[in-house]
């Protein structure tokens, strides 16, 4: 299994959460954070629904047995992540961002589930082409990078200095979320409901001049000329624009972009809704590019 980070540990790759791999059978890697937002709030709360808004948003649209449903495998023993990802820690994390899958009619709201899921789900894959239930049922199976293609560490950053062996891309959820993210990054490798938390971080808000991706996806995207001139059209595949467009967008038939299309389509057929238009970002130029 070959690949990356976690982006739910990671969603983020220019400030990465999620590792990605290519299947179980082979090796790992990281993906490195992308997103940033700031959406302070209390993490704890009662017992009842009306302390824990995503009783009524996406865990209405997700539950517990469509959880089950879509990440099949993440608790097989052959991936490492198996026994961390679970349901509980995931609406927990969504109480922290009440607007998540509950902006916009009930497709909608099953889209941005879908587009989340699926995100997340590229970014820790277990799956290879010839899996069993396919290659698109082995999301969350990994959490921490293996052999990563660097420190993470930039020299140059002084707004988020590196503590060295550390990785820096997390200081600015640390700081949003509560916990130290430039001390103590691997919080988000050993809590899943940090994990969770700082991937919804990063998707729920926009770090100029990107848009966040929840905003693409319940229909709030307001593209500038520069998008407009780059051909960043809202829909699943401007969210991964957003996450990885540098190194996955403006080429086509790209073989990361048309695995996180095949998570989408599944999870989409799975909870009953299309997926919408612009899949990919073939034809998009990515965030940065001249």
């Amino acid at each position: 299994m070959a690949r990356r980070p976690s982006l739910l540990v990671a969603l983020v790759l220019a400030a990465s959460l999620f590792v990605s791999n290519s299947g179980v059978a082979e090796a790992s890697w990281w993906s490195r954070w992308r997103w940033d937002c700031f959406f302070p709030s209390s993490r704890h709360g009662g017992d009842h629904d009306h302390h824990h808004p995503s009783r009524r948003g996406v865990a209405s649209i997700v539950t517990e047995d469509v959880y089950r449903s879509i990440f099949l495998h993440k608790d097989d023993a052959a991936c490492p992540a198996h026994d961390f990802y679970n349901y509980t820690a995931f609406l927990r994390a969504a109480d922290r961002f009440p607007g998540f899958a509950a902006a916009g009619d009930l497709a909608t709201r099953k889209r941005e589930a879908a587009a989340f899921l699926a995100q997340i789900s590229h970014e820790t894959t277990g799956g290879w082409a010839t899996a069993p239930d396919g290659p698109y049922a082995w999301g969350l199976c990994f959490k921490e990078e293996v052999s990563p293609p660097s420190d993470y560490c930039d020299a140059n950053n002084t707004q988020w200095p590196c503590v060295p062996g550390k990785n820096y891309n997390y200081g600015p959820a640390g700081k949003a979320l509560g916990f130290d993210g430039l001390g103590e990054p691997e919080l988000v490798a050993s809590d899943p409901y940090v994990a969770f938390e700082t991937a919804l971080w990063f998707w729920m808000t926009p770090q100029p001049p990107k848009p966040s991706c929840h905003d693409v996806m319940v229909g709030r995207y307001k593209p500038s000329d520069a998008d407009t001139a780059a051909n960043r059209v809202a829909g699943f595949g401007l969210t991964t624009n957003i996450i990885n467009g540098r190194l996955e967008c403006g080429i086509p038939d790209q073989s990361q972009v048309n695995d996180r299309v095949g998570y989408f389509h599944r999870y989409c057929d799975l909870l009953g809704v299309d997926v919408g238009a612009n899949l990919d970002c073939a034809n998009q130029k990515p965030y940065g590019s001249s």
